[in-house]
């Protein structure tokens, strides 16, 4: 959760001083976005803490009024103005205008620099992301404990730690364990929408709305049938970290119904390892062990599982539309071949604790497999360094993400060619001119209007590091 306005004022280092809206320190800072424009408004997104000096207001006082009123239908958190910097202190009419829209007007003191502020809400930020992580890690380790014990203390589990009902229920609909008891009641509502649910694949969840409650429902599969469905009420709708949880319930659950009177390891085992919902080195798991390939293993991904019955020591799933594979790592190439369609992407061999690491290399050798082809394609036969690291589909869609405020603009490849350039050269004017055949003074307006756009400083090592891979990555030439 971003932190809020108070918090930030409670920040002795940041000197920042409270002009108007003290009944709105509960808004939510998602980030800050310094900008010397009469009208910001195209380029924020909402939540945003605006902070200008008012460089554009020493010569011709803007429209004030008109200047917060588009703020506040932005719904921008608030609004800081430098003094010390241009002018001596906060216009008044600023703040009558800042009063009558209801835009919090925060004065920031002439020792304070604009990045401070922007440094100390990207820490508040990540302390959250952290702190919420550590938790969610917390309870999924409790959860995987709990499933030692079997799918009734899952449930129990789950339904504490959300302070929510949850279900257990057949593939035919029926109550099979209820958290707490009373929550049956639900079941038959819930089981008129399974139909529904059945009809549209075991990859698909559905919402239903029961006694004013939220009814999240999530089959349970590890193939191409659903076993069960796992029922979630909730007040509310569920945070990042719950959702998180609920995803490890419906691994472990999966595991829990796939397993056999044989107590061999199953489709269910594949997708809970390699999801993190099972840990394998966990004292209680030594049962499971036995079943399992002995390591090293190797991790693959293709796009089907090609045979029915794979091989001993060879463990497949379908899981997220992709096919995964976990195997002993001097498993044949065409084993491989035979228990994976399409093309396939192998990682090096590993151990149990590093299957987090072997998937994103078995899924970067497979975004580097020719389509249409059945090869095999090892992450040890791609360029290494840490540019090929990025070289990912995650990595693409992060570069993207990074530079979607230049590329989005009608000028976009105008402009990450420009940014390209200046970083190439190292900031120097001239060298980043000729290599674009353009004159400096152009190249130096080109990069005024990157500044505005993106919201990291470019003076940041870190984050003009970002933005080279990202150019990188995307082939910007």
């Amino acid at each position: 959760m971003p932190p809020t306005l108070g918090a930030l004022l409670r920040t002795p280092s940041l000197r920042l001083r409270l002009l108007t809206g003290e009944d709105r320190l509960d808004r939510k800072v998602a980030w800050v976005a310094v900008s010397e424009l009469t009208d910001p408004t195209p380029y924020l997104a909402g939540g945003e803490l605006v902070l200008t000096t008012g460089v554009r207001w020493a010569d011709s006082a803007p429209d004030h009024r008109d200047y917060v009123r588009r703020l506040a239908e932005r719904q921008v958190a608030g609004l800081g103005f430098g003094v010390g910097v241009v002018l001596e202190e906060t216009p008044p009419a600023l703040r009558g205008a800042a009063a009558e829209f209801g835009v919090p007007l925060v004065e920031v003191a002439r020792e304070t620099p604009f990045i401070a502020v922007g440094k100390e809400v990207s820490r508040l930020l990540a302390k959250e992301e952290y702190e919420g992580l550590t938790r969610a890690f917390a309870a999924q380790r409790e959860l995987t404990r709990a499933a030692l014990a079997g799918a009734p203390e899952i449930i129990d589990r789950l339904a504490r730690d959300l302070d929510a009902w949850v279900l257990l229920l057949g593939d035919d609909g029926a109550v099979a364990h209820a958290a707490p008891a009373a929550a049956g009641r639900h079941a038959a509502e819930i089981a008129a929408e399974l139909p529904r649910l059945r009809q549209a694949g075991v990859r698909a969840s559905a919402s239903v709305e029961t006694g004013g409650e939220r009814v999240s429902v999530q089959p349970l599969a590890t193939g191409r049938r659903a076993r069960g469905y796992l029922a979630v009420g909730t007040a509310g709708p569920l945070g990042s970290d719950e959702r998180t949880l609920v995803n490890a319930a419906v691994s472990l659950l999966s595991l829990e119904l796939e397993r056999g009177p044989s107590g061999q390891a199953g489709e269910g085992v594949v997708v809970a390892l390699l999801s993190g919902a099972l840990d394998p080195l966990h004292e209680g798991a030594a049962p499971l062990r036995g079943t399992l390939p002995r390591e090293p293993v190797v991790v693959g991904v293709g796009t089907a599982v090609g045979a029915a019955h794979p091989p001993e020591g060879v463990l497949v799933a379908e899981h997220d539309g992709r096919a995964l594979l976990l195997a002993g790592a001097a498993t044949p190439g065409a084993v491989i071949r035979e228990v994976l369609d399409g093309p396939v992407g192998l990682s090096e061999p590993s151990g149990y604790a590093d299957l987090e690491t072997a998937l994103a290399e078995a899924e970067r050798a497979r975004a580097a497999a020719p389509e249409g082809e059945g090869g095999v394609v090892r992450v040890g036969d791609l360029p290494g360094g840490l540019l090929g690291l990025a070289e990912t589909p995650v990595g693409a869609r992060m570069a993207a993400d990074l530079l979607r405020p230049l590329s989005g603009q009608r000028t976009g490849a105008e402009l990450l060619a420009s940014l390209r350039a200046y970083l190439a050269s190292a900031g120097r004017w001239d060298a980043a001119a000729e290599a674009l055949g353009v004159h400096r003074h152009t190249l130096r307006y080109r990069m005024t209007r990157i500044r505005d756009l993106l919201p990291g400083d470019l003076d940041d090592p870190d984050y003009r590091a970002e933005l080279w891979i990202a150019l990188r990555v995307r082939g910007v030439d």
